[in-house]
C-alpha cells in the first residue's frame, strides 16, 4: 500500500459509482492481502447504503478496519533486569538488514541504553566490515569472527561479553538468506540453540527486516521466517519515497506479527516506532 493509498482511492471512486470488483482489484493490489480485502469488502456490503456508496464512505470504512487489525500501542523495547536483552535480527538478503541493526543499536542508544552488536553474518565478509564501520560510528562494542566462521559461537561469545560487561542489549546481525533455503533456516535455529544455553529465554526478541517495495513478497518470508524461529516482531524498511506499506497490514492481519520499527531513509535516525494511528493518517 503506497503511501498516499486512500488518497487515490478516494480520487478513483470520487463522482462515480462503486464497481466491486475493480474496488477489490485495487485493494489487493495494495498488498493489504486477501483476507484483509475481504474483510473490508464484507463491511461495506454489510452497510444499510451498500448499493449507494461514496468514495469518502468507502475510504472511511477501509480506515476504520485497518485500524481495528493493527495493535494500538507500540511494543516498546525495555531492558531486563540483570541480563542481557538478545535481539536476533533476520531476514533475506537485500532488504537493509545490517545496516537496520545499526539504527536500532542508534535509537537503543539514544533511549540511554548500552548496546553490544554480533556481526553473526559470516557469509558476506563486507557485512562484517559494513557492521564493524557502524560500530566505531555509534561507538559501541562489537563482536566479530572470521568469514566463513561459525554465526552461533560468534553469538555465544557475544551473549558472554554482554553479559561480563552489564550491557542492556545484545543485536544479533545474521546472514540475509533465501526463506526457501531450508538448510540456512536450520542454521538460525543452531544460532538459537546455542544463545538459550546462556539464557532459556534468548532471543529474547525475533525481528524479520522486510522491504516495504517488495510487496507480497514481504508476506511470504514472514510466514517462512516465522515458521522457522518465531518472530516478535517486523522492521519494514524502505517506507520513504515509492515504499509500499501494504504488507504492514498483512503480516499483522495473517500472522498477528506486529511491525515494530519502520525505516524511512538512510541516515542512523531515520528508524522510529511504528505508531499504526499515524501510519494509516500517513497513507491518507
Amino acid at each position: 500500500m503506497a503511501l498516499g493509498f486512500f488518497k487515490s482511492l478516494l480520487q478513483k471512486f470520487t463522482g462515480r459509482p462503486v464497481d466491486w470488483e475493480e474496488l477489490e482489484e485495487t485493494l489487493i493490489r495494495s498488498d493489504i492481502g486477501v483476507p484483509m480485502t475481504v474483510r473490508i469488502l464484507q463491511a461495506l456490503q454489510a452497510r444499510p447504503d451498500a448499493q449507494k456508496l461514496t468514495a469518502e464512505t468507502v475510504v472511511n470504512v477501509a480506515r476504520e478496519e485497518v485500524l481495528r487489525v493493527l495493535p494500538r500501542d507500540s511494543l516498546m523495547l525495555r531492558p531486563l533486569a540483570s541480563k542481557p536483552k538478545v535481539i536476533l535480527v533476520v531476514g533475506v538478503n537485500g532488504t537493509g538488514k545490517t545496516t537496520s541493526t545499526a539504527k536500532l543499536a542508534s535509537f537503543l542508544q539514544r533511549k540511554g541504553h548500552s548496546v553490544l552488536l554480533a556481526a553473526a553474518d559470516t557469509f558476506r565478509a563486507a557485512a562484517i566490515e559494513q557492521l564493524d564501520i557502524w560500530a566505531g560510528r555509534l561507538g559501541c562494542d562489537i563482536i566479530k569472527g572470521q568469514y566463513n566462521g561459525d554465526p552461533a559461537a560468534i553469538c555465544h561469545d557475544a551473549y558472554q561479553a554482554a553479559d561480563s560487561r552489564n550491557t542492556e542489549f545484545l543485536l544479533c546481525d545474521t546472514a540475509g538468506r533465501l526463506h526457501t533455503k531450508t538448510n540456512l533456516m536450520g542454521e538460525l535455529h543452531k544460532v538459537q540453540r546455542t544463545l538459550a544455553k546462556c539464557d532459556p529465554a534468548a532471543p529474547h526478541e525475533r525481528l524479520l527486516v522486510v522491504d516495504a517495495t517488495t510487496g507480497s513478497n514481504a508476506l511470504m518470508q514472514a510466514r517462512e521466517f516465522h515458521q522457522a524461529v518465531g518472530l516478535t516482531g517486523v522492521i519494514v524498511t524502505k517506507l520513504d519515497g515509492s515504499g509500499k506499506g501494504g504488507c504492514i497490514v498483512a503480516i499483522q492481519h495473517e500472522l498477528g506479527i506486529p511491525t515494530r520499527f519502520i525505516g524511512t531513509g538512510e541516515k542512523l535516525e531515520d528508524l522510529a516506532f511504528f505508531e499504526s494511528r499515524p501510519f494509516v493518517e500517513q497513507m491518507l
